[in-house]
């Protein structure tokens, strides 16, 4: 599944939409103490308030929204699991019948709240229904409507999130001409903060792939692997993150840990390049072969395919592993670096690091930093010293 796909199932997500169409909504209210089921509900999406249909859509929209292998996980089922999540999901997508879909979805539940602690009362959501997509590249001259070229999609959303008390606050009654102080007590459902889910199928080649699934992490980098493994059934993600160290720990340990700034900017410079030279659908990955090019067009010297090979299989115990080129390097052209010192903390892009130099100043460290143009403080234009 790549951002595209991504974005056009995101982008449907909308009231009215006309390529979107949501059948059933169930939802789950489990207690803290007990981890029990408390209360569920299910009707059809279209006979829920419009004011609530705009703020599941609002949750459905957000828990689908950041970047591949950070927040969202295209992750493959399990071949050998024993009760396999993939065919209770594929069963509640088909069924014609919303009471077999909202059993199987309530087991799924079961599985959730099994042998996990929860920290505050949650609810599950689950919404089933389809989106529509081109069957073909849309020929402007020709007479046929575009509609008329789409592919229904079915799927099954789940979006987890937690609830808070309502704060204690002090209300004016217009009515009464008085203060009151606010006693609800109900707790809040925030939609606004998805904790976990999942869109089910993934999708490859922009078609549905009931062999993968999507899950949605609430904060970047930190999946939930138990929900993941335990839940879905599915086998373990690598994030960006892990990526990252990887490819760190393989280049340390060719290369070794002290780099010239230069070297450090070509590298990072290389590796954009085979990103926005890509022309597949597919993101751009590295093996062994060609982070040794990377590295030996980067100017790193006594490098060859074998050494980098070995390392891969030191690091990773799989000479074959491919990396992201995407996860390997900071965003190329935002201030995503930071150098972070005793004295100050300086975000810089990669694309400019070739302008950093750590150096060596009347016997002290000091990072300097080439500029175009006078440096401003507080209104105030500095001085400019001949060293």
């Amino acid at each position: 599944m790549n951002k595209k796909e991504v974005a056009h199932i995101r982008k449907q997500f909308k009231l009215d939409h006309d390529m979107l169409k949501l059948f059933d909504i169930l939802n789950v209210y489990i207690m803290k103490e007990s981890s029990e089921i408390y209360h569920y509900e299910c009707q059809p999406f279209e006979l829920v308030d419009r004011e609530k249909q705009e703020l599941y859509i609002g949750n459905f929209k957000k828990l689908l929204t950041g970047e591949l292998d950070q927040k969202l996980f295209e992750v493959r089922f399990q071949e050998e699991a024993e009760e396999p999540t993939k065919v209770l999901l594929h069963q509640g997508m088909i069924t014609g019948d919303r009471d077999e879909w909202q059993d199987l979805m309530l087991l799924l539940v079961d599985r959730m709240i099994k042998d996990t602690k929860l920290e505050r009362d949650t609810v599950v959501t689950f919404v089933r229904g389809q989106y529509f997509r081109p069957t073909k590249s849309r020929n402007d001259e020709a007479e046929e409507s575009e509609k008329n070229e789409m592919f229904a999609h079915p799927f099954i959303l789940c979006s987890v999130n937690t609830t808070e008390p309502q704060r204690k606050s002090l209300l004016f009654d217009y009515a009464e001409r008085e203060f009151k102080y606010n006693i609800i007590v109900d707790p809040i459902i925030k939609l606004s903060t998805p904790e976990q889910g999942f869109f089910y199928p993934s999708v490859t080649d922009n078609a549905s792939d009931v062999n993968r699934v999507l899950y949605c992490s609430g904060k970047a980098n930190e999946p939930n692997r138990h929900f993941i493994d335990q839940v879905l059934n599915a086998e373990k993600s690598v994030t960006a993150k892990e990526e990252r160290v990887i490819f760190e720990e393989i280049v340390k340990e060719v290369a070794g840990d002290q780099f010239d700034v230069l070297t450090l900017a070509h590298v990072y410079e290389e590796i954009h390049q085979v990103i926005e030279s890509n022309e597949e659908e597919e993101a751009p990955k590295l093996d062994y072969r060609d982070v040794e090019r990377v590295l030996t067009a980067s100017g790193v010297e006594n490098l060859t395919a074998e050494k980098v090979e070995r390392a891969f299989e030191t690091i990773i115990d799989d000479r074959n592993y491919e990396l992201k080129a995407s996860s390997v390097i900071p965003k190329f052209t935002t201030k995503s670096i930071k150098i972070e010192t005793k004295v100050a903390t300086i975000a810089i892009s990669p694309q400019d690091l070739r302008y950093v130099k750590q150096v060596n100043y009347q016997g002290k460290r000091c990072i300097m930093i080439e500029i175009d143009e006078d440096v401003v403080i507080e209104g105030f234009t500095l001085t400019t010293e001949i060293l």
